[in-house]
């Protein structure tokens, strides 16, 4: 029977993937939790609390946000997300997970990219380089933002972020969830500083172990890509227990989780016209970047170092997925670059 299930899930993950990746942003958003109540007293007051334009954003009139005419006209947008680890004695936390994706509504294509949080870049309002994950913590998403600007070249329009106590906040608030463990390993848990043992096989996880299972990263043997590999698996989960019908009457409670725990700078006003896009981009193509380079260690501290070439091509090829030149753009770059490599060997 477990077995049944567990292949049929697997069969309903890549028509399942895009809807997956784009809910990392919309249901934490609470886009659909917020229509599907009607805009609740309880409800506006969370989305109240999850405001928090850029400071670049104080500067412009509501009526210039491109996100108005993004909406409207449906044009491309850049939307970053990130998972903030909050520390003891320290004013922002750190960012954990760093995700940036280009949306693009007409040609119905995302192209996406999780940066390393130890990357050593480049951070602007601190003039030097260091980890990517300190940016945030020395400035708050204003900071990221700059730096991941300069990492790729690239404009972001939105950001989401939520710390670690709303994810395990929502996993619990649905009853938990239900993972298929790739392979065992033991993993410390946030609060009691147990360590628990995931085995490989079905598992089920409460709020503070699903944490633990999608941070743990050292002893994964595909490192960060594994763990990416396991957040969206926990993610699409979390996605099936909210939008099932034996959670329905939890959704006041799902509200707080994400109102206290969530913050972006997209107007509740666009929540709705999200969600109809969204449900237009379900079964559209998706590109999965990666930056590649290798790890160092300087001074005895680890880092990152990402390939300049790697760079350039995942800021290039996010950059092409702004411009409407249709869903096969990136197969006819690729044969454009051939063709270059072709000639010039020649």
């Amino acid at each position: 029977m477990g077995t049944s299930r567990q292949t049929k899930r697997k069969k309903q993950t890549r028509r399942k993937f895009l809807y997956t990746v784009l809910v990392i942003s919309m249901v934490l958003l609470s886009g659909v939790i917020v229509f599907a109540t009607n805009l609740s007293l309880q409800t506006k007051n969370a989305t109240s609390n999850m405001f928090q334009p850029l400071d670049r954003d104080k500067e412009k009139n509501k009526s210039e946000s491109k996100f108005d005419s993004a909406i409207a006209e449906d044009s491309a947008f850049t939307l970053m997300l990130t998972g903030i680890e909050n520390q003891e004695g320290s004013t922002y936390g750190r960012s954990d997970v760093i995700i940036v994706a280009t949306i693009n509504p007409k040609t119905e294509k995302i192209s996406m990219v999780s940066i390393p949080r130890d990357a050593k870049v480049y951070i602007p309002d601190l003039g030097h380089e260091n980890k990517i994950n300190h940016s945030y913590a020395n400035g708050g998403i204003n900071y990221t933002i700059n730096a991941v600007e300069e990492l790729l070249d690239l404009k972001i329009d939105y950001y989401v972020s939520t710390d670690f106590q709303g994810f395990e906040d929502i996993v619990d608030t649905v009853g938990g969830i239900e993972v298929d463990v790739p392979f065992t390993f033991k993993a410390q848990l946030t609060e009691s500083l147990k360590w628990k043992t995931y085995t490989e096989g079905t598992m089920e996880l409460n709020g503070n172990e699903a944490l633990a299972y999608v941070r743990m990263r050292k002893t994964d043997p595909q490192g960060d890509m594994g763990r990416n590999l396991r957040q969206k698996q926990v993610i699409q989960e979390i996605i099936n227990q909210g939008t099932s019908l034996g959670n329905i009457t939890k959704i006041d409670d799902m509200i707080k989780d994400v109102g206290n725990n969530v913050r972006t700078n997209i107007p509740s006003s666009e929540y709705f016209g999200l969600i109809k896009m969204y449900q237009n981009l379900k079964s559209s193509p998706f590109e999965q970047l990666q930056i590649t380079g290798e790890d160092a260690t300087i001074r005895g501290i680890y880092y990152f170092i990402p390939d300049e070439d790697s760079i350039d091509t995942v800021s290039e090829q996010l950059k092409l997925n702004l411009d409407d030149f249709g869903q096969n753009a990136q197969s006819e770059l690729n044969e454009t670059k051939t063709a270059n490599d072709l000639s010039l060997g020649e």
